[in-house]
């Protein structure tokens, strides 16, 4: 099964799961199933048209990928990163 790696501020809603196995075999798929597993994850990964977030970035199998992707083929075996922007001033 391909799973996702979870930013650390990301986090709360996977109460503190670093990864976390999918079901899916494009980014999208993979990304509907874990938000439908947990609670508030999809607010902070698609915004209300159903694309990812400005705010993110997201990789596959460590090659980044562009937020408006999301069919973008995932391995059975293949690894989504998700990378969260910080900022502060």
């Amino acid at each position: 099964m391909p799973w996702v790696q979870i930013p650390p501020p990301f986090r709360g809603p996977t109460k503190g799961a670093e990864r976390v196995e999918v079901e899916g075999s494009c980014v999208r798929e993979c990304l509907e199933d874990l938000a439908s597993r947990y609670t508030g994850f999809r607010d902070q990964v698609f915004d209300a048209r159903g694309d990812a977030q400005r705010f993110i970035k997201l990789f596959v199998d460590g090659a980044e990928i562009e937020r408006s992707a999301l069919d973008t083929r995932v391995e059975p075996n293949g690894c989504i990163e998700i990378l969260a922007a910080v900022a502060g001033g």
